[in-house]
């Protein structure tokens, strides 16, 4: 059968997913100068270096395949980056915006060439506020270029050959220039028994006298960067050996191959498919009475490990770190600032935190309308910031850490924090709360995620109509998660998002609940014990305390929690499981019997049931029951539990309204 592939299209496909990794180090590069001309230390001339090859690959390629929109502004860039990156010309901090603006702008040219849509306008105006400071420098570099001689020390990778390239045409290219002295460095050669034909030994150390400047010598070299190592220099070296020049970063790293995400998820769901199968194999195996000690059981134990390596790999290489879409949400405060007249940066926290891909797709709006809120209804204008003697740019922070095994964000930003006057009067004029309502900060804070609540006197395109924060509270609760916030008039406000390290596969012990299996996740029990031998202590008309190891707990009743009975009747030989929460707290939670721990494959309720408090997913047992995987730190966040409230879970079906 033929392949009917087009080469050329995977080619293409190929240069998209390297430009969105070129992207990504040009805003590090800018972060990382940001921050240094801000404090007023000293840039490393590798920041600067690193921002240039990127542009330099992303027109190199692009050039290849003839996307003239973007060679002209990636080339204009360049220029820019050429100049400070040979001392000719300064940036001050203020242009760092600038350049961050032309880095959103090359972004969205690649993603308009990828999608074959028209080219965003704009990139000329960039260009020009960036080269105005150098303005003076730029006639006189070209009235009178650098002259030679160049000493350029080149030596190519393997995987330069393995693309189809040849290191000759750089070569012959730079003869054509002027003279051109090139000699040949063969101390790598091996002997001719260990020679690997695919393998590259050979570098060359050229000298070019010609009166060209560097830009037009390193623009013979565009095809081949990130394939090779080459030095440009402005004074020969003092050897003519280079078998010391390091070789890029590249070269040194563990080789990578870029693969479908979809077929990723297809694997994933044959792994979990995996992980029922030997589930139930298991409880078949156990129901007719197995011999632990017979080779039956021994062989059933190494499918058991090879199926949870198998899992643990598939799940390493759908982890990805949180910093590609917290870089984005740095374009999404650029752009809201501006619009509004709110100067502000944008703190990063965290970013190498690894979580499941999946979550971090869906995070991506809910993090946009919370920093639009923050720069909106958080920050203050610059003059009344001056006023309250902070700062007139404000500060948004954005962190990201595992707690208790889940993914937990914080938003944080330093202005005025929520107006609790405000919100208060606008959810009486809805109807949420009456005037007789007694609510704690906390209770009117969170008022702000009811359906319809702004507290905005004018509808603007950033906000206004009260759905963001509305929005954000949906997504969380679909990725089984949840939001709480804590703001502090006149010092900010902080929002904290909890979210499952994983919607695919995770460790859980199964527990018995008045005959209904659950599964607690293994990350977040510290220890079990016997409810009779812990010493209990009351705490108020509902709630009860329990003393484990020096410290207090919440005692809970999953059970009743969960209204499957009501509360009080407790077994005689009830387990308390010790579990701690993102936030540091801890709850013991009190359950029927502990039945054993194992891997399971989480399932959504999402789409069927809505959001059910103190559950955040489901999972399918080896004898084929489902049960429901609790989310121990909503639970020990429930209200305490009414005694009137119906015995079982089918008397409050009754009283549920239909959905």
């Amino acid at each position: 059968m033929t392949d009917r592939r087009d080469p050329m299209s995977e080619l293409k496909a190929g240069f998209f997913a390297e430009c969105a990794e070129r992207i990504e180090q040009l805003q590090d590069a800018l972060v990382t100068f940001g921050e240094s001309v801000g404090g007023g230390g000293t840039v490393d001339p590798e920041v600067i270096n690193t921002a240039f090859r990127a542009i330099h690959s992303i027109k190199g390629g692009a050039g290849a395949f003839g996307l003239d929109a973007l060679v002209r502004f990636a080339h204009g860039l360049e220029s820019v980056f050429d100049l400070v990156r040979g001392e000719q010309a300064d940036l001050t901090s203020w242009q760092i915006n600038d350049l961050m603006r032309a880095s959103d702008h090359l972004a969205d040219l690649i993603d308009a060439a990828r999608d074959g849509i028209t080219a965003p306008p704009g990139g000329d105006d960039i260009l020009g506020t960036l080269s105005a400071p150098a303005s003076a420098i730029m006639p006189a570099l070209e009235a009178s270029p650098l002259t030679g001689p160049w000493t350029l020390r080149f030596r190519p990778h393997t995987a330069l050959y393995a693309s189809g390239n040849d290191a000759l045409f750089p070569l012959l290219a730079l003869r054509e220039l002027g003279a051109t002295e090139i000699r040949c460095d063969v101390a790598a050669l091996p002997d001719l028994a260990a020679l690997d034909p695919e393998e590259a030994y050979l570098g060359w150390t050229l000298t070019v006298s010609a009166e060209r400047n560097e830009t037009e010598i390193a623009e013979l070299f565009d095809f081949v960067i990130g394939l090779c190592d080459l030095a440009i220099l402005r004074k020969p070296p003092t050897t003519n050996a280079i078998t010391d020049a390091p070789r890029t970063q590249a070269s040194e790293t563990s080789p990578t191959m870029r693969v479908d995400l979809e077929r990723i998820d297809r694997l994933m769901n044959v792994v979990g498919e995996l992980a029922i199968g030997q589930s139930i194999l298991a409880q078949s195996l156990a129901e007719i009475g197995l011999d632990r000690q017979s080779q039956l059981a021994e062989r059933l134990d190494t499918l058991t490990g090879l199926t949870r390596d198998l899992q643990d790999s598939v799940m390493t290489i759908r982890a990805q770190p949180v910093k590609p879409l917290f870089q984005r949400m740095g374009r999404v405060l650029r752009e809201t600032s501006a619009a509004l007249g709110k100067p502000a940066r944008l703190v990063l926290e965290g970013e190498t935190t690894e979580v499941d891909r999946t979550v971090i797709e869906r995070l991506s709006d809910p993090l946009m309308h919370m920093i639009r809120n923050a720069v909106d209804h958080g920050l203050e204008s610059p003059s009344a910031r001056l006023a309250s003697q902070k700062p007139s740019e404000g500060t948004i922070t954005l962190a990201a850490a595992h707690r208790a095994g889940r993914l937990v964000i914080e938003l944080h930003d330093d202005g005025r924090g929520l107006d609790r006057n405000r919100i208060r009067a606008k959810a009486e004029d809805r109807g949420l709360i009456s005037k007789g309502d007694i609510l704690s900060g906390t209770a009117i804070d969170e008022l702000i995620f009811h359906p319809g609540l702004s507290t905005c006197e004018s509808l603007s395109n950033v906000s206004g109509r009260g759905v963001g924060m509305d929005v954000v509270k949906t997504a969380i609760s679909r990725l089984g998660g949840r939001i709480s916030i804590a703001s502090e008039p006149g010092w900010g406000t902080r929002f904290t998002l909890s979210l499952p390290l994983t919607l695919a596969v995770m460790d859980g012990m199964v527990v018995s609940v008045t005959g209904q299996m659950l599964v607690i996740p293994i990350a977040a029990i510290l220890e079990t014990a016997a409810l009779r031998t812990l010493d209990r202590r009351a705490a108020g008309y509902d709630d009860e305390l329990v003393r484990i190891r020096g410290a207090f707990a919440k005692l809970i009743d999953v059970s009743a929690a969960l209204g499957i009975r009501r509360p009080g009747h407790l077994p005689d030989n009830a387990i308390a499981v010790l579990t701690a929460s993102e936030d540091g707290s801890r709850a013991a939670l009190i359950v029927d019997a502990v039945i054993d721990q194992r891997q399971i494959v989480v399932k959504s309720l999402r789409g069927g049931f809505g959001s059910i408090p103190g559950i955040s997913a489901a999972t399918i047992l080896g004898d084929g029951q489902i049960a429901f995987i609790c989310d121990p730190g909503e639970l020990a966040r429930t209200l305490p539990v009414d005694r009137n409230q119906p015995a079982t879970v089918e008397d409050r079906k009754c009283q549920m309204p239909a959905r």
